[in-house]
C-alpha cells in the first residue's frame, strides 16, 4: 500500500513544474519562471502578476541584482520519503543550513519521525495540502480551508505544535481566488524562482548536470524548488551548498523572506 501511494503521489508531481502556462476557462494558471542569463533575477509572467497582491512570493526583490547581500531560500516538495529525504537532511544538518519542506498527509502519517526530524532540526514545515488537491477545481473558502486545515490537524496530532502558515499549491497551478481564499486564511502562497526536472528517479539527470543547471541559473534572491525524493539531489546538495556559500550566499528563511526578518 505504501509503494502504491507513494507511487501515486509521484504522479502528481510529475506534471508540477515545467507545465506549459495556461490560463484556462476557469482562469487557472500553472506556475513556471523563465530563466535569466548572466545569473539576473527573472521576472514574473505578466499574466500572474497579481500574485503579489495576495501575499503570494516567487523571488526576495529586497535581495535584487547587485545587492551585496547574497541570499537564497532552499525550498523542497516532500511527497513520500524513499531514503534520499533522510539524505538531505543529513546534509543541511552538516552543513548548518535551514530549508523550508512543503509536506502531505501521507509523509506525516508514515514517516512521523522525519518530519518531526525536520522541525526538530529548525528548517520550515510547511502546507502543500493533505491530499495533493488541484486546488482550482475549489471554488469557496470552506473547501479550501478543509484540506489546508486537515493537514494542520494531522500534523499537530503526529508532530505536535502549529504547522507554519506557508502554502504551495500541488501541480503548481492555481488561480487568483485560491491566492485570495489563502492569503484570507492567513497564509503566504510560496511559489519559485527555480526549478528542473529531479522528481522521476527513473530519469535523473547526471549529477553533473544538475549541479551546472542549479549553479549557472543562481541568483540573489532565489527561491528554489527541489524534490528530496531525487537520487540526484541527495548526492549533489552539499556540493551545490558549498558552492553557493563559496560564493558569498546565504541560507535565508521564508520568515525572512515574508517578513523582513534576518534569519
Amino acid at each position: 500500500m505504501k509503494k502504491f501511494s507513494a507511487f501515486i503521489i509521484l504522479l502528481c508531481i510529475v506534471f508540477q513544474i515545467f507545465i506549459i502556462p495556461t490560463a484556462a476557462k476557469s482562469g487557472s494558471f500553472s506556475w513556471y519562471c523563465v530563466h535569466c542569463n548572466d545569473h539576473r533575477q527573472p521576472a514574473c509572467d505578466p499574466s500572474m502578476q497579481f500574485i503579489e497582491n495576495h501575499g503570494g512570493y516567487y523571488i526576495d526583490h529586497q535581495h535584487g541584482d547587485g545587492c551585496a547581500d547574497k541570499v537564497v531560500y532552499l525550498t523542497f516538495d516532500a511527497g513520500y520519503e524513499n531514503g534520499n529525504v533522510a539524505s538531505i537532511l543529513d546534509t543541511l544538518k552538516e552543513e548548518k543550513v535551514r530549508g523550508a519542506f512543503f509536506v502531505l498527509s501521507h509523509l506525516i502519517e508514515n514517516n512521523t519521525d522525519l518530519v518531526k526530524r525536520m522541525a526538530d532540526e529548525g528548517h520550515t514545515v510547511c502546507n502543500h495540502t493533505a491530499k495533493h488537491k488541484d486546488m482550482t477545481t475549489v471554488s469557496n473558502i470552506s473547501e479550501f480551508a478543509a484540506e489546508l486545515e486537515a493537514l494542520e490537524k494531522l500534523y499537530q496530532e503526529k508532530i505536535g505544535g502549529t504547522m507554519s502558515k506557508y502554502y504551495r499549491p500541488p501541480e503548481g497551478k492555481f488561480n487568483e481566488e485560491n491566492l485570495k481564499m489563502a492569503d484570507e486564511l492567513g497564509y503566504k502562497t510560496i511559489f519559485w524562482s527555480f526549478a528542473y526536472a529531479d522528481w522521476d528517479n527513473n530519469h535523473q539527470m547526471s549529477e553533473a548536470a544538475a549541479q551546472k543547471k542549479i549553479l549557472s541559473n543562481i541568483h540573489n534572491g532565489a527561491i528554489l524548488l527541489l524534490h528530496p525524493t531525487s537520487k540526484t539531489n541527495a548526492a549533489i546538495l552539499g556540493d551545490v551548498i558549498r558552492s553557493l556559500k563559496a560564493e558569498g550566499y546565504r541560507f535565508g528563511t521564508l520568515d525572512e523572506l515574508t517578513e523582513g526578518v534576518r534569519s
